[in-house]
């Protein structure tokens, strides 16, 4: 099941703008600074007209108001309004990792599923099992499990599920396929063709 509003947020705190979040940046009176839409770059920092570079990772809003109306003040526009509106958080993630490429945490934007999310971590291994991917998520403050099967949705057998903020995805590893690997690998040694009974 989807996990519940206080399961991805947790306890109400202030917000704190981070890396990839949108924001919507509106200077009162001053239509060509106003309704721009940036994106807080991988350092924390944004660009606006006329002040340049502003850092403003583990800023709320409003500090983030007040830091943009100080430089904007007296030389550039006279007693500033900015409002900042957040149009959408990337402190929302997800972790992945296990047999994917490039293990890591990621940020959900907008709305995910498991084929995106392990598409965002560059893919599967070559010893992944596509047919054992844990889905670890909280739901009502209780933790859960599903397996699925990447191969099976992939061919289109059920829908590719959602993943939601907080998710961990685990990718299995294919016992059977390394060790097959391994012994082809010492068999190349032999003079007789050699079968394996693969039983994983």
């Amino acid at each position: 099941p989807p996990p519940t509003q206080s399961d991805v947020y947790g306890a109400v705190t202030p917000y704190q703008i981070g890396p990839y979040d949108e924001l919507t940046i509106d200077v009162f009176g001053v239509p060509e600074l106003s309704n721009r839409k940036v994106r807080v770059d991988a350092n924390g920092q944004i660009g606006f007209p006329l002040i340049g570079m502003v850092n403003v990772a583990g800023l709320s809003p409003e500090q983030v108001s007040t830091l943009i109306e100080g430089r904007l003040s007296g030389q550039y526009v006279r007693d500033p309004e900015v409002t900042i509106a957040l149009e959408q958080s990337a402190n929302r993630s997800v972790t992945v990792y296990g047999q994917v490429q490039q293990p890591g945490v990621y940020p959900v934007l907008g709305t995910s599923s498991l084929l995106k999310a392990v598409a965002s971590a560059r893919g599967l291994q070559e010893y992944a099992n596509s047919r054992d991917v844990v889905v670890l998520r909280t739901v009502n403050g209780q933790r859960m499990a599903t397996l699925y099967d990447l191969r099976g949705i992939s061919r289109g057998n059920y829908p590719d599920p959602p993943i939601y903020a907080n998710d961990t995805v685990v990718v299995g590893e294919s016992q059977a396929r390394r060790l097959f690997d391994d012994i082809v690998g010492v068999a190349t040694v032999l003079v007789t063709p050699l079968t394996i009974l693969l039983r994983n």
